[in-house]
C-alpha cells in the first residue's frame, strides 16, 4: 500500500539520508510536525499517514507487519533506499518491525514513548466513544465535536488532537478498523534482536515505556539507549519538543 506522504527537502541537505517520521493511533503526518521543523535543515524529512489514518488508503486488515510493509512500498515509491526512522506510539511499533523486515534499510531508530510489548490492556475506550458520539450526533464544526467529546473524554489535549483529524463532519481515522482491530494495535510479536544502537525516550508520567518493560526491550533491542524527558507524558514531543529534539540531534550526531 503506497501511503499519503510529504517529502520536505532542504537544499543543503538534499543527498543526506532521509528521517522518517510515523505517527501514533488516531493521528497523521501533521502529528510530528514539531520534530519535522526542528530537523529539516539537517536531513530530508519524509511524513506519512499509516494505512486507516488522514489520506491514506483504508482497509479492514491492520497489523504491524502489514503497516511496516506499507511503509517500505511508500519508501519505494518515493525512490528512497534507506531511512533513520522515528515513530511515537503505534509508529514507534511500526518501526521496530521495520527492524525485523527490512533491517538493511534502516540506519538510525528511534522510539518515542513505546515498548515492544504487549499491553494487554484497553487505554483508548473513552476516545472511541467520544468519536462516535461525535458521529452519532451528525456535528459539523470542531467547536461542536469538541462539546461532545467533552462527556466522554476529561483531558483538553486530547480533544484537541482528535479535532486535527475532523474534517467538514468526517473524521480521517477509519474509526470501525481501528475498533476491530484494537487488541492487534495495542499488541505485539516478538522481532529478532537489533544489533545496532536504538533510542527509546519516555515521557516521565506516561505508562506506556516503564522499567517493567525493560527485559522485553533489552531482548530485542540490546543496545537501547533510554532518554527520560522529566515532567512529560505520552504526548512527549508535543510537551516537551525543544528536549525530545535536544535527545534525537545527540543520538543522530547531529
Amino acid at each position: 500500500m503506497n501511503l499519503n506522504a510529504r517529502l520536505q527537502t532542504e537544499q543543503s541537505v538534499a543527498n543526506s539520508t532521509p528521517i522518517l517520521l510515523i505517527h501514533g493511533l488516531f493521528g497523521s503526518l501533521d502529528n510530528l510536525g514539531v520534530l519535522a521543523r526542528g530537523l529539516k535543515t539537517d536531513r530530508p524529512i519524509l511524513q506519512v499517514d499509516v494505512r486507516n489514518h488522514g489520506l491514506s488508503p483504508r482497509s479492514e486488515e491492520m497489523n504491524y507487519r502489514l503497516m511496516a510493509q506499507d511503509v517500505l512500498d511508500t519508501l519505494d515509491a518515493q525512490g528512497i533506499d534507506k531511512v533513520a526512522v522515528i515513530g511515537h506510539s503505534m509508529g514507534g511499533k511500526i518501526a521496530m518491525t521495520l527492524s525485523a523486515l527490512a533491517p538493511e534499510r534502516i540506519e538510525q531508530l528511534v522510539m518515542i514513548d513505546i515498548a515492544p510489548v504487549d499491553y494487554q490492556t484497553r487505554r483508548h475506550d473513552a476516545i472511541f466513544a467520544g468519536v462516535n458520539a461525535v458521529t452519532e450526533a451528525g456535528v459539523t464544526l470542531r467547536s461542536q465535536a469538541a462539546e461532545v467529546m467533552r462527556s466522554q473524554i476529561d483531558e483538553e489535549g486530547v480533544i484537541q488532537f482528535l479535532l486535527k483529524s475532523f474534517h467538514e463532519g468526517q473524521w480521517r481515522f477509519n474509526v470501525p478498523a481501528l475498533w476491530n482491530n484494537y487488541r492487534t494495535i495495542s499488541g505485539w510479536e516478538t522481532v529478532p534482536a537489533w544489533p545496532h544502537p536504538a533510542l527509546f525516550i519516555r515521557g516521565e508520567l506516561s505508562p506506556y515505556l516503564d522499567d517493567i518493560h525493560r527485559a522485553a526491550l533489552l531482548s530485542q533491542f540490546p543496545q537501547a539507549r533510554a532518554h527520560v524527558i522529566a515532567g512529560a507524558g505520552h504526548w512527549v514531543h508535543a510537551e516537551k519538543p525543544d528536549a525530545v529534539l535536544r535527545a534525537i540531534r545527540r543520538f543522530f550526531a547531529l
